[in-house]
């Protein structure tokens, strides 16, 4: 009798820890969301004024639940209330991730050699947090100036064509890589200034060659949070195949609606649980038949084409500031608007811009300088983070990162040339992207998921 009056003691905090967390959050995160939406069905006007979004609730909140679910399953140790405050407000990945795991990095805090200042954490930390600032503030913000053009809520309205929607929305494509990667190097590299190594959180996405890699490279620790506390707390595979796809679905929705409350969250969650269904559904039958593909060069870059395209797709939902301003440029990605080249360069292409002319090619005004440097730093952004190394990489023999469990990633390295080590080649090297970065900061800038 007292070990079930224990049990759902055990069971009562839990509930209420997890209700009081996801409380908050759909308070400051969901109330005007909610609000606005029974206006727009009922027709009433209910105003709950303005809630500020304090800063990094979705993550510190995601970090107490799973604290929460593990020490219900028995998983956690004693730890004092110190310990846990540090683990939750650990400075460097607190804004925006990477989302941490208790067993991870509280015993880190409590080692002997990180107890006092190590040279190698500092030269390690240092060098990473300066490749972080460099891809933020150089490439990030650079390519931001061809994105907002097209994305604001001001453009609704306005004629995008073909090459303007596609150009924005690649250049957003690598903004975003480039943006919250680049926070996460800076948060692996602060970290290890202490001698704590945080969780890898990106592993190369865009090189993926199906949905299913994409989400083991891309926010891996948010890709794992929902496998373990929403997949298969649904059930995950367990149940069918057909069930399996359905909490998919809904795992994928549910990640969209925790990245903001906005109707193209849900759509950008929705295609990318529709994805992975698709993408589950054909494995099987691949495996029915028994065919594997995968050694086929041909098919590797067709599947990687078609997974690409897939992902620029999905990310005009998660920009756009609205479902109508999303579908606009949806629709001119598909050549729906039609097709513009600047006059200037038309007239440039000579009798190949007559040609083009005559397939249904518009002349634009303008010169297309904007159009050209748009696509230069696609083409540069692509390069970086198609054929360089990661930082995992690049610094693979100093342990920058933890790995979820002894994968395939920690045996991919970088070649001798592009592996760090302490010479002055790259003291050289990391000394310029750090000044690079710095001399940037005079711009605008903002990290992207500091929303979130």
């Amino acid at each position: 009798m007292l070990c079930r009056d224990n049990f759902w003691r055990k069971k009562s905090v839990l509930i209420f820890g997890i209700g009081a967390n996801l409380a908050a959050l759909a308070y400051y995160k969901y109330a005007n969301f909610f609000v606005d939406n029974v206006n727009t069905v009922f027709g009433t006007h209910w105003d709950i004024g303005t809630i500020f979004l304090p800063l990094a609730i979705s993550f510190f909140t995601f970090q107490q639940i799973s604290y929460l679910v593990d020490a219900w399953q028995g998983k956690t140790h004693e730890y004092n209330f110190l310990h846990y405050a540090l683990f939750v407000c650990f400075f460097p990945q607190l804004i925006a991730g990477p989302i941490v795991h208790h067993r991870d990095i509280i015993p880190q805090f409590m080692r002997a050699e990180n107890l006092a200042p190590r040279w190698s954490n500092f030269a390690v930390g240092i060098s990473i947090f300066a490749i972080g600032l460099f891809k933020k503030t150089v490439i990030a913000d650079s390519l931001s100036k061809y994105v907002g053009p097209v994305y604001d809520a001001g453009a609704l309205g306005t004629d995008i064509d073909f090459f303007r929607a596609w150009g924005s929305s690649l250049a957003y494509t690598f903004q975003l890589y480039f943006d919250f990667s680049g926070y996460s190097d800076m948060a692996v590299g602060a970290a290890r200034i202490f001698g704590v190594r945080l969780p890898i959180n990106f592993f190369s996405p865009y090189k993926a060659t199906s949905i299913i890699e994409f989400w083991r490279r891309w926010h891996m620790t948010l890709s794992q949070f929902l496998r373990d506390y929403l997949y298969i707390a649904l059930g995950g595979n367990r149940k069918g195949r057909y069930r399996r796809y359905v909490n998919l679905f809904l795992t994928m929705l549910l990640g969209g609606l925790w990245h903001g409350a906005g109707w193209p969250f849900v759509v950008w969650g929705a295609l990318h649980g529709g994805y992975l269904m698709v993408n589950h559904g054909w494995r099987h039958l691949m495996t029915r038949c028994g065919l594997d593909l995968s050694q086929l060069i041909a098919y590797r870059v067709f599947a990687w084409s078609v997974t690409f395209i897939a992902v620029v797709f999905s990310w005009v939902y998660f920009r756009a500031p609205t479902l109508e301003q999303g579908n606009q440029i949806a629709l001119a990605m598909l050549g729906l608007s039609g097709f513009e080249v600047p006059a200037g360069i038309l007239a440039r292409l000579g009798e190949a811009g007559a040609q083009l002319s005559a397939l249904g090619i518009v002349p634009a005004p303008g010169g297309g300088a904007a159009i050209v440097a748009n696509y230069c730093w696609i083409a540069l952004a692509a390069l970086i983070a198609l054929v360089l190394p990661n930082v995992a990489q690049i610094f693979h023999p100093h342990d920058p990162v933890l790995y979820e469990n002894d994968n395939a990633f920690r045996g991919n390295r970088s070649s001798r040339m592009m592996t760090w080590g302490y010479n002055n080649r790259w003291a050289v090297a990391i000394a310029l992207a750090g000044l690079a970065g710095i001399l940037t900061l005079q711009q605008v800038s903002e990290f992207l998921y500091f929303q979130f």
